[in-house]
């Protein structure tokens, strides 16, 4: 629906939205009512330069067409069932998912967070059914970000993040420690930890990649001690950073991995794969869902990894990654520039403000976000060619330059 359907003005847009709406968002002055490929357009055309994608949803670009096809199809057929019978898109992703990331099952979510939840749900029943009553501590990493929900803000490694702040006690049974730092998570195990959780890049701590040999420790670690892998690719799952899944990059493999964004092209999924062993500990009863496994979502799902894989967006991400970065490093006043793939941040020095340059880049018509005090990130469509990295480039310059003034 666009604005002009309504009969309303923007400004009365807005009012409704004040009034009505609870906000916990910094809104952008604009409409988005159109997208494509590497472009949203607001209510009067105008382009901006997409390097948020939805945050690192719409991957195979705006709107694909064969996601937005896939959508249509079965949107004809049935919208929605419960989980009881059979349904054709949802058989057709578990295999698709579960063969081309080597895993052996999967459990489909609606969202990133719910998918980290049912993870931690698993990891913690496994331990307590196959180990007993207090074998369900988990190790995640300090700056870590895993979700809202009351399991995964739990687990995120922020104590003074806005997300726990103010919500009483957190969920028992996490234990936090330093990020890329194997000593720091061997001495917080204990006979009580059942696993060890962590984010291959870590997204809203800063865009921190782990190192190889801190990602190899670890799965050393937990086949040491007998422990679970849990790794966290809501973000980095599905492409975005060189490989099909991050931990790929490390020659590693989790017993529980989570997923979202990319896998459904702009349709709300999420998902958790494990081995066959561990996927034991969900009975009848033990989790479930309402809408997770969605016929439209998983129609929607199918066609974007379809995309992904034949398009070989991995390997464009990996090569515009490093093309992108290379030319970050040369912007003023960057302290720092980090990444894997397509998820990239650049940390600046203290005179300049991250979410500052965000604002100004959002002026001069190009999406990012910001992170911390002066960090921005960008995940952009993995389609991106040089010349949209030129683009951005010179957008994120031309802020810096004038705020800098």
């Amino acid at each position: 629906m666009k604005l002009k359907d309504t009969g309303l003005t923007k400004e009365q847009l807005k009012e409704k939205v004040n009034k009505y709406m609870i906000e916990t968002y910094e809104r952008f002055d604009f409409i988005a009512e159109t997208a494509k490929d590497m472009y949203m357009y607001d209510e009067n055309g105008t382009p901006y330069l997409d390097f948020y994608a939805g945050i690192a949803v719409n991957s195979a670009g705006n709107c694909n067409e064969k996601v937005v096809a896939a959508i249509q199809d079965q949107a004809k057929d049935i919208i929605h069932t419960f989980n009881y019978p059979y349904t054709v898109p949802q058989a057709l992703l578990a295999e698709k998912i579960c063969t081309t990331i080597g895993m052996d099952k999967i459990f489909f979510q609606n969202s990133g967070t719910e998918a980290n939840e049912a993870m931690i749900k698993m990891a913690r029943k496994y331990g307590v059914e196959k180990y007993g009553p207090n074998k369900y501590n988990i190790v995640t990493a300090k700056m870590s970000f895993h979700g809202r929900t009351f399991g995964a803000m739990s687990a995120t490694g922020q104590p003074d993040n806005a997300c726990q702040v103010g919500f009483g006690n957190m969920t028992p049974g996490f234990t936090y420690a330093d990020y890329n730092d194997l000593e720091s998570f061997k001495a917080a195990v204990t006979d009580d930890t059942i696993g060890i959780m962590i984010e291959p890049v870590q997204g809203e701590g800063g865009v921190n990649p782990a190192t190889k040999e801190f990602m190899t420790g670890l799965r050393k670690l937990c086949n040491e001690k007998g422990i679970l892998l849990l790794l966290d690719e809501v973000q980095t799952g599905w492409c975005r950073t060189g490989a099909v899944m991050s931990y790929m990059n490390y020659g590693v493999k989790p017993d529980i991995v989570s997923m979202a964004k990319a896998m459904g092209g702009g349709m709300p999924i999420g998902a958790i794969c494990a081995t066959a062993e561990v996927a034991k500990a969900f009975t009848p009863g033990s989790h479930g869902t309402t809408y997770g496994g969605h016929p439209v979502a998983c129609a929607a799902s199918l066609a974007q990894i379809g995309e992904l894989l034949d398009r070989d967006l991995a390997g464009n991400a990996k090569k515009m990654g490093a093309y992108f970065m290379d030319k970050l490093k040369t912007l003023p006043h960057v302290k720092e520039v980090r990444g894997q793939g397509l998820l990239v941040g650049v940390e600046f020095d203290d005179t300049i403000s991250g979410v500052d340059v965000k604002h100004k880049c959002f002026d001069k018509k190009l999406l990012i976000t910001a992170i911390g005090a002066h960090i921005i990130r960008m995940v952009p469509p993995l389609i991106l060619t040089e010349e949209d990295c030129d683009k951005a480039y010179e957008i994120i310059k031309e802020s810096v330059e004038e705020l800098a003034d």
